[in-house]
């Protein structure tokens, strides 16, 4: 018996109503069709369809079997689309959203290489902090730095970034070294104007979860600026290591309280649906899980 076509046969049976029917829509004899039911039940040692002269009704492991199969045919459906996206040669445009710092450092220098790869893709990408709404606004794709939620978009991990408190050693010869989290709200702060928690910093220490209240002197929607601000010694900033990780290691920048650890963000790319996904997104997305499958930062 093959499974698969009895399968098929059985769920053509049951949408169609008939096996005339569903004979028709596959395009195979009624005797054929039939005689796959029949094995089927047969294998699974039950009866699936209660017949009568006049109506077809599943019995209940009928309905069961019918729920699976049905996910069964779609599963098969899902990945032979797949398989036939990545092997088709990628045309078009894809319209990318990313964070304005992340893609001028990190995502900027992945594009040339790409194009090389796909020469008829054509890249337009949009820098901008600000969450976009992939559908409405017509993006294929968004790179995303943040601990997502639910979500009715598909999301694929690319990397992560821890947030690290820092500051330069000038600015702590003159105003000191903070060892507790308590003690950043005596202490001069430049914030990133899109932190989510806002003026409340959780950190992770040896007495356990810690929220300092900070009172930034300014605010920035540019990680950047933060960076620089704490690179001329003007005050302490918490920054992702995608950003300030070159300026711990050389000594431009000292992580503060080792021992509190801030968050950890996940660096996804996001896309509308999983479903028939164009081969240009899907090989762009590839190429970016590729670039990033070892770390581009000191973390």
């Amino acid at each position: 018996m093959d499974r698969l076509q009895a399968i098929q046969s059985f769920i053509a049976v049951v949408e169609a109503g008939s096996f005339v029917a569903a004979a028709e829509a596959l395009g195979q004899s009624k005797a054929a069709v039939s005689r796959h039911v029949q094995e089927l039940e047969a294998h699974l040692g039950t009866r699936l369809l209660h017949r009568t002269t006049r109506r077809l009704s599943l019995t209940p492991e009928g309905r069961l079997f019918h729920a699976r199969g049905q996910g069964l045919l779609a599963d098969l459906a899902d990945a032979e689309a797949e398989v036939s996206a990545r092997s088709a040669q990628a045309v078009g445009t894809v319209r990318v959203n990313a964070p304005v710092t992340f893609g001028h450092l990190h995502l900027a220098p992945l594009w040339a290489d790409f194009e090389q790869r796909h020469p008829r893709v054509r890249l337009e990408v949009t820098l901008s902090d600000r969450m976009v709404d992939l559908v409405d606004e017509g993006f294929d794709l968004a790179i995303r730095i943040a601990r997502l939620g639910a979500s009715s978009l598909v999301s694929r991990p690319l990397s992560s970034t821890r947030m690290v408190l820092c500051a330069s050693t000038a600015y702590l010869a003159r105003h000191g070294e903070p060892t507790h989290p308590s003690e950043l709200a005596g202490h001069t702060i430049w914030a990133y104007s899109g932190f989510s928690m806002g003026d409340e910093w959780p950190f992770d220490g040896p007495e356990g979860p810690v929220v300092a209240t900070v009172h930034p002197t300014l605010r920035s929607n540019s990680g950047e600026t933060c960076r620089i601000g704490a690179l001329r010694g003007h005050a302490i900033v918490l920054q992702p290591s995608f950003l300030v990780g070159q300026d711990l290691l050389d000594g431009s920048l000292v992580e503060l309280m080792p021992a509190y650890r801030s968050v950890r963000l996940g660096i996804h790319a996001v896309y509308p649906s999983r479903k028939h996904l164009p081969s240009k997104v899907r090989l762009l997305v590839d190429h970016l899980a590729a670039a990033f499958h070892t770390a581009r930062w000191p973390d």
